[in-house]
């Protein structure tokens, strides 16, 4: 039996978003500390020199307030990723984040474009949308989670703030939604199934339950064997306690 295939807990669904978030609050510590704008290494559209910010821009953050707002996405998506999605967690990471920078590049205005959101919501996209494709009820829920607690994101991927990269936001979404669909191969993580789940199980040869009745009735069976055994027992603790009374008369 492939175990690879099952949902399990490892250190990695953890540790790997905690890293993620250090990362990010560690380049804006280092800002802050040492006096440094690292605002011009974000994606500036449509030119050769803000093609890095594919790489930089989502370790970017211009305050405080914006950092903290990426922080918890970034930590409960990407721990969802790793857990329901292992097989495949790095491979959308990793391209869903270079892509989502590559298309920002694309359709941004000409700003420079920071900070993790365009990951969040690439996240938010496969999520969702990958729970829907694969049709099991786990990951279904997953999905429906998602919507309840980031679904007023959507509304970010439209203009309605100037100072928001809705482009990066919308751009993420589009990468995110695409990886649902193209990513198939080991996507979907079988759930652990006990020996009754199996498609050779006969209830009829279970030791368990021939211990319960038709109507599901607890019942207790001896071979006669184990009755004679248990006879046996029984007078041989009666004799006992009658020698020993014998005794101290």
């Amino acid at each position: 039996m492939d175990k690879s295939r099952y949902f399990k807990f490892t250190t990695g669904v953890i540790g790997y978003p905690i890293l993620f978030v250090l990362i990010i609050w560690f380049v804006f510590w280092f800002e802050v500390r040492f006096g440094y704008d690292f605002n011009h290494y974000g994606v500036f559209p449509r030119t050769l020199k803000g093609l890095r910010g594919v790489l930089f821009s989502p370790l970017i953050h211009g305050d405080l307030a914006h950092l903290w707002h990426n922080t918890l996405p970034l930590l409960i998506l990407s721990i969802s990723l790793f857990f329901f999605y292992p097989n495949n967690a790095w491979r959308v990471l990793l391209l869903g984040t270079f892509f989502t920078g590559v298309l920002t590049w694309f359709l941004g205005r000409e700003a420079n474009h920071i900070g993790a959101s365009g990951v969040i919501y690439m996240l938010f996209g496969f999520l969702f949308f990958k729970g829907i494709i694969a049709k099991y009820y786990r990951l279904i829920a997953l999905s429906f989670g998602v919507v309840f607690i980031y679904g007023s994101m959507i509304w970010y991927t439209l203009p309605v703030d100037p100072k928001i990269s809705w482009e990066g936001h919308l751009s993420g979404l589009i990468v995110g939604v695409s990886l649902a669909f193209f990513i198939k191969k080991g996507v979907v993580v079988e759930p652990k199934k006990y020996y009754w789940e199996s498609s050779d199980y006969n209830p009829e040869e279970d030791e368990f339950l021939k211990h319960f009745d038709e109507n599901g009735n607890f019942i207790e069976t001896f071979s006669e064997k184990e009755l004679e055994e248990e006879m046996e027992i029984i007078y041989k603790i009666e004799t006992t306690i009658k020698d020993d009374a014998e005794k101290e008369d």
